[in-house]
């Protein structure tokens, strides 16, 4: 009997431990994942440990979700841990710049997410980031858990979306002084869920149905949002609860 007791300790321990850290963060840069850190947990209680790419554990597949915010280098060793993780059925959300031009000369990386960023102006559809910038950012998908769970917006945005000629007001919030990326060249089918919307220092207006999507990789799953640059960025309750939700979601 009390051997039975002492497994039955152990295996509530274990589920313990499990549900103690929800989420590994893998980033480079920490204050602002320290804030999404709060910010899920306050509004979903949802725990998460913060590493960096050299200090992950030996498996992800304990892990609710893994969120990479790497804006540097993302080293070879992380980058098909990562994978792997999502093809064997974990979440994996990727967040700012985990799509930057620092990434292009990893081998799977963009391949996987199914991503392209051109080399060529960016009149001609090249990609370019644009810092310094007030992005409103939409939702695109107003019946996804992931834009509507716990979610009351902020205000309604004037917005075109990409293909389209007719203006729309549709529900969205701003995030100040932050950065934005331009022409993520999106290669396959996904399911877009926020788009945005900013002006550059010549006065251009840009529009995009890129600032958010999703969609299944193997028996996995996979999360992009562009927004992050700014530690503010993750202070928004309307932009945490939306990675909350990311987390939460049961494709």
């Amino acid at each position: 009997m009390k051997h039975w007791l002492f497994v039955l300790v152990c295996l509530l321990m274990t589920v313990g431990w499990v549900t103690a850290q929800d989420v590994l963060i893998v980033a480079d840069e920490i204050p602002a994942m320290e804030m999404l850190a709060k910010g899920i947990q306050q509004q979903e209680g949802l725990t998460s440990k913060i590493v960096t790419q050299t200090a992950m554990p030996a498996t992800l597949a304990n892990f609710r979700a893994v969120v990479v915010y790497i804006h540097k280098d993302l080293d070879s060793i992380p980058e098909r841990a990562f994978i792997q993780y999502a093809q064997n059925g974990g979440k994996l959300i990727c967040l700012h710049h985990s799509i930057s031009s620092a990434k292009r000369k990893n081998k799977e990386w963009f391949s996987f997410l199914g991503i392209d960023l051109p080399k060529k102006d960016v009149t001609e559809g090249g990609y370019k980031y644009v810092g310094d910038i007030d992005m409103a950012v939409v939702n695109l998908a107003p019946k996804h858990f992931i834009t509507s769970h716990k979610i009351t917006y902020a205000s309604t945005i004037a917005y075109t979306q990409e293909g389209g000629q007719k203006e729309k007001h549709v529900p969205g919030f701003v995030l100040q002084k932050t950065e934005g990326f331009l022409n993520h060249q999106l290669l396959g089918s996904r399911t877009i869920l926020l788009g945005y919307k900013f002006t550059d220092a010549t006065g251009k207006i840009w529009m995009q149905d890129r600032a958010a999507w999703c969609k299944p990789v193997g028996k996995g799953w996979l999360f992009y949002s562009q927004p992050g640059h700014a530690v503010s960025d993750f202070e928004n309750s309307i932009y945490t609860q939306i990675i909350a939700n990311a987390i939460l979601y049961t494709p």
